[in-house]
């Protein structure tokens, strides 16, 4: 007998107040029911929201008062789910720690209200948050059971550039992949959350735990996403699911938009502080080069010698002058180019004459995108810097263990979008594992060692 089951992953976006976020989160909840979803996943952040833009008045020596002031904020904006900082783990789950006085839970009720969801519809819910314990601040998944309640949360033990600024480290011991049964289905499910997912040895930790449901909640949308996502299927041999959040720059915060914001990200340091330029435009940075800089197409550049018989006969092809600002170049254009159908992402370029007739390139003030468009539902909405601009267009997606695209990518849906995948047989994952399991058949485990600390790497029971 086939074991299938519905999976969804919500398209959403974080609301102005966590009450709000979490009114919205139940309502998809109940929607998913009504789509007979059995499991349902949230973006990374979904709750306490990702500060997208946002850099909190802070570079290398220095952080201004208006960059604090917009941590505040965000630490308010943080969910309390009543955790220790190390992490309490089993006794966290099981409500085993310690209770203020006069108090009946832990915590600012959070928890409470997602397993009220979960409960009520009869969905498991996965969550990306922002979780705040002591005085600091973790990117987190919590998996909320409809019949047991919350059965596990994991910290992002590796956040990403800017993130660690705000966001603590969080523990390898929380890499535990959980267990449920939905509808006479086994699931041993596990998260790794954004780029994480670009960890090699991470990701085996979850390979090795035998997870058939990978999660990935993301901050993501570039379009390298979607092939790790069906990499990361192939490897595990599990089904992957991949929620974003898509977001116009009208959904940020207050404190991230506000004028306030605005002077916090180029404000001028005290006067005890070296000052910081702004290189943004590139204006002050021309005031301040020893050579002048000019555009590619001002520049005589020397004329290409044509190509040599031998050459023609080897395909060889002389380069063609380059242009700037999204034209494509000539030899892009030729209809007998070897790199016409090359799609990519590549700078515009700049050129500063050196001495000795040599230029250097340097990178110009936009980029040229020649990303593939296959699995785009919509054109890219223009980056105008208004309102409306999308600082994030989403790209959620589902994929099957083999590494096929189920559902998605979703791109351009900010009002809650579900991809909902049907009738996922699981035995799909076993099915594959006839040629290929990474961390049993395939993995050499006599020649290699993966070992993490405070974690158990053998399949729970």
């Amino acid at each position: 007998m086939p074991k299938s089951l519905t999976l969804a992953v919500s398209q959403s976006h974080t609301l102005p107040t966590t009450a709000a976020t979490l009114t919205a989160l139940a309502s998809t909840a109940r929607e998913a029911a009504r789509q007979r979803v059995d499991l349902l996943l949230f973006p990374e952040a979904y709750l306490g929201g990702y500060p997208r833009t946002c850099n909190f008045g802070a570079a290398v020596g220095s952080r201004s008062p208006e960059g604090r002031e917009q941590f505040l904020q965000y630490f308010h904006s943080a969910v309390d789910l009543g955790d220790t900082p190390r992490g309490a783990g089993h006794d966290w789950v099981e409500r085993k720690l310690d209770l203020a006085k006069g108090q009946d839970r832990r915590g600012d009720g959070t928890r409470e209200v997602l397993e009220k969801a979960a409960t009520e519809t009869g969905v498991f819910l996965v969550v990306g948050l922002v979780e705040r314990a002591g005085g600091s601040l973790y990117c987190a998944v919590v998996y909320v059971c409809p019949k047991e309640g919350c059965i596990g949360k994991r910290r992002k033990v590796m956040p990403t550039g800017s993130e660690r600024l705000v966001w603590a480290q969080g523990s390898p011991s929380t890499l535990k992949a959980v267990t449920t049964t939905i509808k006479a289905v086994k699931l041993t499910l596990a998260a790794a959350i954004c780029w994480e997912n670009y960890m090699p040895l991470l990701r085996y930790s979850l390979y090795s735990q035998n997870v058939n449901l990978y999660i990935a909640p993301t901050a993501d949308a570039r379009d390298t996403w979607l092939p790790l996502m069906r990499t990361i299927a192939c490897e595990s041999r599990a089904y992957v699911l991949s929620a974003n959040q898509c977001v116009r720059r009208k959904h940020l915060p207050p404190w991230i938009r506000s004028p306030a914001s605005e002077t916090a990200e180029s404000s001028t340091p005290s006067k005890d502080t070296p000052k910081r330029e702004d290189n943004s435009s590139g204006a002050k940075a021309e005031e301040t080069q020893q050579y002048k800089i000019c555009a590619l197409d001002q520049v005589n550049m020397p004329k290409t010698p044509e190509p040599t018989p031998v050459d023609k006969a080897h395909g060889v092809i002389s380069p063609s002058p380059l242009h700037i600002g999204g034209t494509p170049s000539d030899l892009d254009s030729r209809t007998d180019s070897p790199v016409k159908q090359r799609k990519g992402r590549r700078r515009s370029s700049n050129l500063m004459p050196m001495p000795d007739n040599h230029f250097l390139a340097l990178p110009g003030d936009s980029a040229v995108d020649e990303s593939p468009e296959k699995h785009d539902t919509k054109p890219k909405a223009p980056a105008d810097g208004g309102e409306e601009e999308l600082v994030c267009r989403g790209g959620s997606c589902i994929i099957g263990p083999t590494g096929e695209v189920l559902e998605g990518p979703l791109w351009d849906v900010e009002d809650g979008g579900l991809l909902i995948a049907r009738d996922i047989d699981f035995e799909d994952c076993e099915r594959g594992r006839l040629d290929l399991d990474v961390a049993g058949s395939y993995s050499r485990n006599d020649a290699f060692e993966l070992r993490v600390a405070g974690l158990d790497l053998n399949p729970p029971p």
